[in-house]
């Protein structure tokens, strides 16, 4: 069906169900579709598409981010940075006289302070930013959920893998990615557990997925999250 709404076509595809309520799925391509309980009237299902419309802009909009892939950063003051899940105003101060380049975050902004306005030196400070937030996020995780494991890490350990955001090997060494201090907490969390469930189980097998989702019943909202947002993990 085609429907236009506030200047905008929007296609979508009906399918009616043995269901008591309307519900909605956008796949990978930005194909709308509306599942329906049987006898609903067209005129209900234009309604709740409309009343959802700004939630499938935002949907729309983050496909076809994901489509272009990362883009390059504007490192600048107005520009902006990922952090624990949200985009944040980053402000740069050039300052001669200090020891390192380096960034910290208060007043809800990202402080980025450099010798020169440089980019490369800008992604350094960065880059050393994320990988002191994401050891101290990570260690307060891990502190909080000990109580479900019998077994303590021996190393937490914060890697520039580009493969994965975090390993155990037969050592009981925990290693996580730096680029994990851009995701929700709660997300951190979930990596977290997934890496402590490895201490217990060493492969995925059933035990461990069951261990898993004892600790963090709703673990694949998680997942989900990062397979759909990983792409922008980046500076």
């Amino acid at each position: 069906m085609i429907h236009t709404y506030l200047g905008e076509t929007i296609r979508f595809e009906i399918k009616y169900k043995n269901r008591t309520s309307i519900g909605m799925t956008i796949d990978s391509y930005g194909n709308i579709e509306i599942q329906a309980p049987k006898r609903t009237s067209d005129e209900r299902v234009v309604q709740v598409l409309e009343e959802n419309w700004g939630i499938i802009q935002q949907k729309l909009k983050e496909m076809n981010d994901r489509l272009l892939g990362p883009q390059e950063k504007v490192y600048e003051d107005g520009g902006s940075i990922l952090y624990l899940g949200n985009n944040y105003p980053i402000h740069i101060f050039q300052d001669i006289n200090i020891a390192q380049e380096h960034a910290l975050f208060k007043d809800e902004k990202l402080h980025i302070y450099v010798k020169q306005l440089d980019r490369e030196k800008i992604k350094q400070a960065l880059k050393r930013f994320y990988y002191q937030q994401c050891k101290a996020l990570v260690e307060d995780g891990i502190s909080f959920y000990q109580s479900n494991f019998k077994t303590k890490p021996r190393s937490i350990r914060i890697s520039d893998s580009k493969t994965t955001w975090g390993t155990c090997d037969s050592k009981m060494q925990l290693t996580f990615n730096w680029r994990l201090a851009m995701a929700p907490r709660e997300v951190i969390d979930y990596v977290v557990v997934h890496e402590m469930c490895h201490m217990v189980h060493m492969n995925h097998d059933r035990s461990f997925w069951r261990l898993v989702g004892k600790i963090m019943p709703d673990y694949k909202e998680k997942e989900n999250w990062l397979a759909l947002s990983s792409w922008k993990m980046t500076v």
